[in-house]
């Protein structure tokens, strides 16, 4: 089966950012992935078809009850069951939802779930959601950052469209998700285009030599050097897997840390003269 997402969403017409534009539409055209949106005000049990309550102990804010919620989700797994069924394949699917509470999503995670069936996505609104809900039917709580959303629709698109992009078939250049920031566990190189000048911001030479094993090692310098500075905690995350791995450090890699390494004391150096 080809990747799907059912997503739980008070506000599925957001999804069209997804299915009619870039990339993700491409890919929804040639079938490779699918999507559908259950709003969870269509199991509401009142004519008002309300989803939200006040919080029991008080407190600002509504939360989403855990009744509706539910109901849209065992719906969704009837649906992928019947579905799955005609092709003799487990249609029961995990259900994720999308929280600033949840672990940090990673590319690791986004290429586990992209190799997938897919999942069943849980767009949280308010407050938040009933507790018992998460503890009744949630598999997975997964977060964009330390920061809040108005809601999960956002967090959803996000994971969404860098699972897409994934899947062999959907970038015009497959080497372009090869060579993305996070694949190896480093942030990318610069990128530059044409005018070779601009604004008296001339091109670096080595991308104009076509000289490609000088211009690969300069982007890989680039990447390490960029990850270093930028993102320490991911620097130092990768030279522990290195660590950790059967292959160390490569003499390419350890040559141009210490390269690096020498910049940065003849830089300092020249701060102090």
């Amino acid at each position: 089966m080809a990747l799907r997402f059912d997503v739980v969403t008070l506000f599925p017409e957001m999804f069209a950012a997804v299915t009619d534009f870039g990339i993700s539409r491409r890919a929804l055209e040639r079938s490779l992935w699918q999507l559908e949106c259950w709003n969870p005000r269509d199991w509401a049990e009142n004519a008002y078809r309300t989803v939200d309550d006040r919080p029991f102990g008080g407190g600002p804010g509504m939360v989403m009850q855990a009744g509706p919620l539910e109901r849209a989700i065992q719906a969704v797994q009837v649906a992928r069951v019947a579905r799955a069924a005609q092709v003799a394949q487990v249609g029961m699917a995990q259900v994720i939802y999308l929280s600033p509470q949840g672990r940090p999503l990673t590319h690791a995670r986004v290429a586990k779930l992209a190799a997938s069936e897919g999942a069943i996505l849980l767009c949280g609104r308010y407050e938040g959601v009933d507790e018992r809900l998460i503890e009744r039917c949630v598999d997975e709580e997964l977060s964009l950052g330390d920061f809040v959303l108005s809601g999960g629709e956002v967090a959803a698109l996000a994971l969404i469209d860098a699972c897409v992009r994934q899947l062999p078939g959907a970038l015009n250049d497959e080497a372009s998700a090869a060579e993305d920031s996070f694949v190896d566990g480093l942030l990318d190189c610069p990128h530059y285009t044409r005018p070779e000048v601009y604004e008296d911001l001339p091109v670096p030479e080595v991308l104009l030599s076509g000289h490609h094993e000088n211009i690969r090692r300069w982007r890989l310098k680039q990447s390490l050097q960029r990850t270093r500075e930028r993102r320490p905690e991911l620097f130092a995350k990768w030279l522990a897997q290195r660590a950790d791995g059967t292959r160390g450090l490569s003499k390419e890699e350890a040559q141009l840390l210490r390269e690096i390494e020498l910049q940065e004391l003849c830089g300092r150096d020249n701060m102090n003269e």
